[in-house]
């Protein structure tokens, strides 16, 4: 559904709207991009996603797009809810959007020739579309934020101690017989090898996988009770404070229980969803300060709203492009290669540092998704499932 809006037109978006929330979003998505869009072997290392345990900035990424979707659906549903839209007609529209969403990432996993015997199942807008699916049915069921706290805290210790104290089949104890988050030998593996055999992302175990959406609904309820802060009736600068202070305890509880529990991405562990959400928080209260607060709005936000009121449109292309790319095949003499290797090797491989020939080729990669994207938002189209 294409949806036409000025997002510069004070008559369509109200003074109390957050356009931090738009700028952050923007500013994740283009960084979603970067990170996928690098060229392999050559990686600049911040782009890069940790091995197994610990974490970089790379990690932080996807968790802060959940944690901005709890954050929209507060305030979208609040919206439409004050205009007297039923409760029954917004579940209509979530089950209709998670599906679209959900269909949308399998048509990002197996174009162009869509191998249905092996096409992964899982993956990023797969798990997007159930956060917001399960996030969105919770809220509509329960608008109080002490609910939301209680899930999260069942879901964030559930999770550990499914992890932590039940035997994997076939293989033993964590901490007893196998170490604790064994990369192939834990029980978020052991289930995806047995639901989707020969199509998950690592062969072995993927980074999406089904159990682990239990911690990812965790950090998109977390985005949700910052949306409840931020409809509330405190001063701006009270809840800039707040979400700073939040912010900081996050990373913090994160840092601690990740002795016990490491803070680890691809298993979206508890300790990682906390330590994640504070990152979050912190990058968002000074979004908040400078874009809502202080009115910076000249000049330096227009990339990124450009880019974060069509995200999912951006990552979509961003997807379809890399792979349309990876396909095209390119003689030199001989040699065959495809045509994203062929153009970094024209126009980026005369750079001294791999590494940073690597980025050069991501950034132009961004700049070129940004493209589209801002063709539709000059003219006011923005595409919303």
């Amino acid at each position: 559904m294409a949806t036409a809006i000025d997002p510069r037109s004070s008559s369509v978006l109200p003074s109390n709207r957050l356009i931090s929330l738009d700028v952050l979003r923007g500013i994740t998505i283009a960084f979603m991009i970067l990170v996928n869009n690098g060229v392999r072997n050559y990686a600049y290392p911040p782009l890069e996603h940790s091995a197994w345990n610990g974490w970089t900035p790379t990690d932080l990424v996807f968790p802060t797009f959940l944690f901005l979707v709890g954050i929209t659906i507060v305030f979208s549903f609040e919206s439409r809810l004050s205009k007297g839209t039923k409760k029954s007609s917004l579940l209509f529209h979530t089950f209709r959007r998670a599906l679209i969403l959900f269909l949308l990432g399998l048509v990002v996993n197996g174009f162009p020739y869509f191998p249905l015997g092996t096409l992964r199942i899982y993956g990023v807008l797969q798990r997007i579309a159930l956060c917001f699916l399960i996030a969105s049915v919770l809220y509509l069921l329960d608008r109080r934020p002490g609910s939301k706290v209680v899930i999260v805290v069942v879901a964030l210790v559930g999770y550990w101690i499914l992890m932590r104290w039940v035997p994997v089949p076939g293989y033993g104890f964590p901490c007893r017989t196998i170490p604790l988050l064994d990369p192939n030998r834990n029980l978020v593996a052991y289930f995806d090898r047995h639901i989707f055999p020969g199509r998950l992302y690592e062969g072995v175990r993927d980074p999406e996988g089904l159990l682990s959406t239990l911690p990812a609904v965790g950090t998109t309820l977390l985005g949700m009770l910052t949306g409840m802060w931020l409809r509330s009736q405190r001063s701006p600068s009270r809840k800039a404070v707040g979400m700073l202070a939040a912010g900081i305890l996050g990373i913090l509880l994160g840092l601690l229980w990740g002795h016990w529990f490491p803070i680890n991405k691809k298993l979206w562990t508890s300790s990682f969803v906390l330590f994640a959400a504070g990152c979050s928080l912190i990058a968002l209260s000074i979004c908040y300060w400078a874009v809502d607060i202080k009115n910076w709005k000249k000049g330096w936000t227009y990339v990124w709203l450009v880019f974060g009121m069509n995200a999912i449109t951006a990552y979509v292309f961003s997807e379809l492009l890399a792979t349309t790319l990876s396909k095209i095949p390119v003689y030199i003499g001989a040699a065959k290669i495809n045509l994203s290797w062929y153009l970094y090797l024209k126009c980026f491989a005369g750079i001294p540092s791999h590494h940073l020939a690597s980025l050069a080729y991501s950034m132009s990669f961004v700049a070129l998704c940004f493209v589209p994207t801002f063709l539709l938002y000059r003219k006011k189209i923005f595409l919303k499932v």
